[in-house]
């Protein structure tokens, strides 16, 4: 038995310092791209059913989008699966949205969903969105939202608090005020 255990041995040595170690000589610092991960984050349990939303919708709108599969537990631990990077930071980043008290100077980025004569609205995450009044779009005067934004044209927004209706308001001409600390 002893014999048989040494040469286990010999063989075990000889395949890692003649086979492995030329070819990797140690681990690599990051895991293929097609390699599964997955990816946990905590919320509010009170906030699960902004995630899901109404029968599923922004939660299935968002692994339409992103391509992962995303788990929410009733403690409000969400796993975030796939073998997609990109797609799982872009899920991640919609359920801090979806999953965010918006305070005035936040600056998120959006795409145009809807235009009304009196302003945009802006989705920033599935089921998310926020209105922009037209006096809000641009420096100068405007006569119609059209003349300045289409549907689908993404945007860059800041948070201004809530309006008297306790509606979150937008604005676009402000940004840059915001985007330097300015306030």
């Amino acid at each position: 038995m002893e014999g048989a255990i040494a040469r286990c041995k010999e063989a075990r040595e000889f395949i890692m310092a003649e086979c492995m170690t030329p070819v990797i000589a140690e681990p690599r610092p990051d895991v293929s791209k097609y390699a599964p991960r997955i990816n946990f984050m905590q919320i509010d349990p009170e906030k699960i059913g902004d995630v899901v939303g109404q029968r599923g919708k922004t939660i299935n709108e968002i692994i339409k989008r992103t391509g992962v599969a995303i788990d929410i537990d009733d403690d409000g631990k969400i796993s975030i699966c796939g073998n997609d990077a990109k797609g799982m930071a872009d899920a991640q980043k919609m359920i801090e949205i979806i999953t965010t008290e918006f305070e005035e100077g936040m600056v998120l980025d959006g795409t145009v969903v809807s235009i009304k004569e009196f302003g945009a609205f802006v989705e920033f995450a599935p089921g998310k969105e926020g209105m922009v009044h037209i006096s809000k779009i641009a420096n100068r005067r405007i006569e119609h939202v059209e003349d300045v934004l289409t549907l689908g044209d993404k945007v860059t927004v800041v948070c201004l608090g809530k309006d008297r209706m306790g509606r979150l308001s937008f604005s676009m001409k402000d940004v840059k005020n915001y985007k330097k600390g300015n306030k």
